[in-house]
């Protein structure tokens, strides 16, 4: 049966923003830097959620007890760290998209679907990848533009990231989407798949070239796992 599909939200590293675990480099750096006591398997675990977070649980597991004054001190050295060694790496590596992520881009925009992008990155880096990508865009008040995609919203911009579905709703407002029914979200991470069915989704599918294997999404609920972007677009054909 045919579906009246509307906008499709994509996350960004590791699913349209090749992803070498240079953003669990960047945090392992930063954990270095301060002090902090993890490993890289518990990076994994988090990743896709607000980067604020993921050190916010980090240290209240390590600091168990201890002051909120303190807790909130050393998340605070945590993160800036990572934002510098964040924002350095993302303005002076090389920035792709991963394979296939293009031609879907250009599929979804003749088909007249919105694009959007999540993120569990905050404004800044969001803004640097992408124009650095050549993919900064935003809505006109019809929800329409003529660059690459339609809206983009990171994690600092609503009350809660990924798996809360707040992002989603976000770009429903940007595109003007009415009914998340008529949305398929794609990701590379759990958190990617608790946020699409949180907010209702029509489909919430999994990626698995990019942090997380398929044995690893298995383990969630989902709506489909998929090898890749190509697997994505013949999937959207069947359905469009």
């Amino acid at each position: 049966m045919k579906q009246n599909i509307e906008m499709v939200v994509f996350d960004m590293a590791g699913t349209t923003v090749r992803d070498k675990n240079e953003v669990e480099y960047c945090f392992l750096q930063a954990v270095d830097q301060t002090g902090l006591v993890t490993n890289p398997d518990e990076i994994n675990s988090m990743m896709g959620w607000s980067k604020l977070t993921v050190f916010e649980t980090l240290w209240k597991k390590q600091l168990s007890g201890a002051p909120a004054s303190e807790i909130n001190e050393r998340v605070e050295k945590s993160y800036s760290a990572f934002r510098e060694v964040l924002e350095s790496h993302y303005l002076n590596s090389e920035i792709l998209p991963t394979e296939g992520t293009l031609e879907i881009f250009e599929f979804l925009k003749r088909q007249n679907i919105k694009i959007a992008l999540t993120t569990g990155f905050y404004r800044k880096v969001t803004d640097i990848i992408l124009e650095r990508l050549g993919w900064s865009a935003g809505p006109d008040k019809h929800g329409s533009v003529s660059g690459i995609i339609n809206a983009s919203v990171s994690s600092d911009e609503v009350k809660a990231g990924r798996p809360a579905p707040f992002m989603i709703f976000r770009a429903m407002e940007l595109c003007n989407v009415n009914d998340v029914r008529r949305i398929i979200k794609i990701g590379d991470t759990p958190s990617d798949l608790g946020e699409g069915k949180n907010a209702g989704c029509y489909l919430s599918l999994g990626i698995t070239n990019g942090t997380h294997t398929k044995e690893q999404l298995s383990r969630l609920e989902n709506d489909g796992l998929l090898d890749d972007m190509k697997q994505f677009q013949q999937l959207l054909e069947k359905l469009l």
